[in-house]
């Protein structure tokens, strides 16, 4: 984009601020956007099996890599319960195969064969559904990331919905703040923009990604999504504020 251009677009945002400043949320009289720093994905990962907690092996500010196990809970009981289904599957599939070659030999009628497809069936579900239970017994992590808060501790005994961990991405963190709605005929995906991060004392170079897909008819405004150039917010933090300057 040309210097010329965003010189353009920054005086006909400044335009607009007078008018747009009495309505719209998080707006300074000089014409900055008050943001908010978030993680692309804040996941709250709970229990869904009940249990005891056997392992936590990650700290509140630590770090995980995808499919790393965060928390492991003493399923004994449902394995037990698992290898019971598995047994009575692998007694009702002989009973199924048996009575379809007596069938074959007119030893058995089809009644008989019936029953044990149905049972052989059930018991397939049965093992099948605490298979999926004792699959649960392992919480894995979703994404790269980081531990934001810890809610429970290992001995503790939780049940389905319990919070367990509160975690974030470790990819780029997401600026978001509310525009008035008059800014969208000049502000797109690629407009460029400073941040200055309250918590930093310091600024950033930044750009839209995208807007929002509806405009607040309450405050004419709509949500503008921004990231952080580069690697030049590496020292940012979920949960950072700061304002935005379109000038």
């Amino acid at each position: 984009m040309s210097a010329l251009k965003v010189c353009g677009m920054g005086l006909a945002i400044a335009g607009l601020t007078l008018a747009a400043s009495a309505q719209t949320p998080g707006m300074a009289s000089d014409g900055r956007i008050r943001v908010q720093l978030m993680a692309q994905h804040a996941v709250t990962l709970s229990a869904e099996v009940a249990a005891k907690i056997a392992a936590i092996p990650v700290q509140e500010g630590g770090a995980f890599r995808r499919g790393q196990p965060l928390v492991t809970f003493d399923c004994g009981g449902y394995r037990a319960q698992l290898r019971k289904a598995q047994a009575t599957l692998e007694a009702a599939s002989r009973l199924e195969k048996v009575n379809t070659q007596l069938a074959k030999l007119n030893s058995v009628g089809e009644l008989e064969v019936a029953q044990a497809d149905g049972k052989a069936k059930e018991a397939a579900a049965d093992a099948s559904y605490m298979q999926t239970v004792v699959g649960k017994c392992v919480i894995s992590a979703p994404f790269d990331g980081f531990v934001a808060r810890r809610a429970a501790a290992v001995y503790q005994f939780v049940n389905p919905g319990t919070p367990l961990l509160d975690v974030v991405d470790a990819g780029p963190l997401e600026l978001r703040m509310l525009v008035p709605s008059k800014w969208i005929g000049t502000l797109k995906p690629g407009s460029r923009f400073t941040v200055a991060v309250d918590e930093l004392g310091a600024s950033f170079p930044a750009k839209i990604v995208r807007l929002g897909a509806q405009i607040d008819p309450v405050s004419q405004s709509i949500l503008a999504v921004g990231e952080i150039d580069g690697g030049a917010g590496k020292r940012l933090l979920p949960g950072m504020s700061g304002w935005a300057s379109f000038r």
